[in-house]
């Protein structure tokens, strides 16, 4: 983080910024798709018991969705400063980087801090074993889902309400934020939900009405319209990040943790990194929005799926 900070920071050229955007931590939504997020997940896991993971990885995502919507935020400063100071929106926007660059080295500063006892209490396998059937499974739905969202990461969005309704980067960025605020309310009801539903029903349940509302938002005839269809989508649509990490960690054995969280998470990236590329040439042929359609209408074949495959394969905890 630090480096990739320091080196958008320093760069003015385009190439240069190109090849830092792949190789560094730059993502073009807020959500992690470091290494960061495995490893987390296997030591959060094995903190808590059985009954508390959902909880956990609730207020794991809560922190991470808050944290991420004040940085779309702070990521308007540079155009109001730009606006109020003699300082270029260019540099201004270095300087953003710079604190980046900072956060960096004090997220290192934190992790330094954690003690060896997160550590898995024995040797972990590096391959998957008996559960890797459902890891595979788990890892293809979970690719078809990100590979839809890609359609409307955050940058795209922005760029959307920017083409259609000719929105300023400060406005977007504060429309973003309290949809994140929403997104952050609903990891702290999947808990509840998941607990009288069970995991598999909160997560598709809660997100198929929300890719309905996705697949609505080209239609809205006015700016209040996409505002409320875009809230009303943040409420539900983050409801199946908790309980999802959760299902995968109850559903393999303890040792098989941080390769099942591999092996669903780097598909994932993978996928979310490949559809902006089309979103971003259907932007340019047209203002209405086919990637926010497209994109829907993957998630809800995703959704359809998961329960088709998995509505019977519970957790040992799970009592629904």
């Amino acid at each position: 983080m630090a480096l990739t900070g320091c080196a958008f920071a320093l760069s003015t050229e385009y190439w240069p910024i190109v090849i830092v955007a792949f190789v560094g931590t730059i993502n073009p939504t807020a959500g992690d798709v470091s290494l960061f997020l495995p490893l987390e997940q296997t030591v959060l896991t094995q903190s808590v018991t059985p009954a508390d993971r959902t909880a956990l990885f609730a207020r794991y995502s809560l922190i991470g969705t808050l944290s991420g919507g004040i940085g779309v935020l702070i990521a308007s400063i540079p155009e109001r400063v730009a606006h109020a100071s003699n300082v270029t929106h260019l540099h201004a926007t270095q300087l953003m980087f710079v604190l980046y660059s900072v956060l960096g080295l004090a997220a290192l500063a934190l992790y330094r801090r954690l003690s060896p006892a997160v550590e898995a209490p024995t040797a972990t396998p590096v391959a998957l074993g008996p559960s890797k059937g459902i890891v595979y499974r788990l890892t293809a739905l979970f690719a078809l889902d990100s590979f839809g969202s890609g359609f409307f990461v955050q940058s795209m969005l922005a760029l959307w309400l920017f083409q259609r309704f000719g929105l300023s980067v400060a406005t977007a960025a504060s429309i973003l934020f309290w949809a994140s605020i929403c997104s952050a309310v609903s990891f702290l009801i999947a808990v509840p939900v998941s607990k009288r539903f069970g995991l598999i029903n909160t997560m598709v349940f809660t997100h198929l009405p929300a890719n309905c509302f996705l697949i609505m938002l080209p239609f809205a005839p006015n700016l209040a319209t996409a505002i409320a269809l875009l809230l009303a989508r943040s409420v539900l649509s983050q409801m199946d990040v908790p309980t999802r990490t959760s299902y995968v960690m109850a559903v393999v054995t303890p040792e098989e943790r941080p390769a099942a969280a591999s092996a669903t998470a780097v598909p994932r990236s993978l996928a979310a990194a490949v559809s902006p590329m089309f979103a971003g040439y259907l932007f340019a042929l047209s203002t209405f929005g086919w990637p926010l359609i497209i994109g829907g209408t993957l998630k809800v074949i995703y959704d359809l799926l998961l329960l088709v495959q998995f509505r019977r394969v519970r957790p040992e905890d799970e009592t629904r």
